[in-house]
């Protein structure tokens, strides 16, 4: 893919229909209809998202065009150049020039405007459209950060259109131009480059997460009330994670599958094949992280459902132990109402009683009391009660 090859047009030597529809007015040299007065202003196009645009031949950098318009200029005078250009959050106005310098299909570029795109591959005859999901660890927030990038690479050109802070491009480009026998391969190697840079993110994201889920575990076993909430948010972000690197998979080895279709060389093939290997053991990594996030769920579960139900049995033996100690009082007021009873009738001043002037009238009532208390005795016992 170094070798530059002429861009397709139209048998009669202009541009196909879409991309003439892209190209501004000025250009065509129709007359734009006049705009209505409640139609919003067009988006300007902003020269803060261009982050870097440079041409290199033989893998050594040329020159570093100003701007979009000096870049397509430049290539055009070189035929044996290669042009990288690296943008961060896009007006439309920009990507439609791009399209339209490029010839890059309308869906690929429809999807460049758009972030939150899934990770994928996908090739429209001589460019591949390449869909990364970029993450990054935040030791101070312990959270993964995810970012998106799109890349265009075709023929002559790689296009990066990046969408969120991560990842750093700037990083590759160092590393690319520190080799120029590398980045002499075309923008193949590029691709691979940014690859190589999204892969190795993920290194320092596995390394903080299993440090999460170790202390994770710990939290479950100490019987911290918050770690129930710690886990649900981390795997919500593995989930994320799993979505940024499972796709990777099948992109790589789609890669290595055109190998041999599409004249990859042979240098290249091997730091994609490493790539494909690291890519593999992440993923697989990402997804050990998720079983085991959802089984320290489980076991979180068990522990609180085991807590509860140790709080409840204790509840329930204090309130056993509460009503003993109810039916041993409750038998002895009976005991000592019986007397009380038989005292106060005795107790009450009238003169016509028959107990009064018996002579066994004061035994009786002693006699009396003592069989009650010891027939009340005698029940309460027979029922557990004391």
């Amino acid at each position: 893919m170094s070798e530059r090859r002429p861009r397709p047009t139209a048998k009669n030597g202009r541009k196909p229909v879409w991309r003439r529809a892209l190209n501004p007015p000025a250009a065509t040299g129709v007359t734009p209809p006049a705009p209505r007065a409640d139609a919003p202003e067009p988006e300007p196009a902003g020269a803060d998202s261009v982050v870097q645009a440079a041409l290199y031949r033989d893998g050594v950098r040329v020159s570093t065009p100003a701007s979009l318009a000096d870049t397509f200029r430049e290539l055009r005078d070189q035929p044996s150049g290669m042009a990288w250009i690296g943008l961060a959050r896009p007006t439309e106005a920009e990507l439609l020039s791009l399209a339209a310098e490029f010839d890059l299909h309308p869906l690929a570029v429809e999807d460049a405007m758009e972030a939150h795109q899934r990770p994928k591959l996908e090739r429209y005859g001589d460019t591949l459209f390449v869909v990364l999901s970029a993450a990054r660890y935040l030791d101070a927030a312990e959270e993964v950060y995810f970012g998106e990038l799109h890349v265009f690479v075709g023929p002559d050109f790689v296009i990066t259109v990046r969408h969120g802070a991560a990842p750093d491009l700037s990083a590759v480009r160092r590393r690319m131009e520190d080799t120029p026998e590398l980045l002499k391969l075309g923008p193949e190697a590029v691709l691979y480059a940014i690859l190589d840079s999204v892969v190795d993110g993920y290194v320092p994201v596995v390394a903080g997460v299993q440090n999460d889920i170790d202390e994770i575990e710990t939290e479950v076993f100490r019987g911290d009330p918050e770690v129930s909430r710690r886990i649900y948010e981390l795997s919500r972000e593995m989930v994320e994670f799993q979505r940024a690197t499972r796709p990777l998979v099948g992109m790589l080895h789609g890669l290595m599958a055109g190998f041999a279709k599409y004249g990859t060389e042979e240098e290249l093939q091997r730091y994609l094949r490493d790539v494909a290997d690291h890519v593999t053991h992440t993923s697989e990594r990402v997804d050990g992280f998720r079983q085991a996030l959802t089984d320290i769920l489980t076991v979180n579960a068990t522990l609180v459902t085991q807590q509860q139900n140790a709080e409840m049995r204790a509840l329930a033996e204090a309130g056993f132990e509460q009503n003993e100690e109810i039916k041993k009082i409750s038998s002895w007021a009976a005991i000592l109402f019986a007397p009380t009873l038989v005292g106060t009738i005795y107790g009450m001043n009238f003169d016509r009683m028959p107990e009064l002037h018996w002579v066994l009238g004061y035994p009786f009532a002693i006699i009396l009391m003592a069989v009650v208390c010891t027939s009340l005795y005698v029940i309460f016992k027979r029922k557990d009660w004391l």
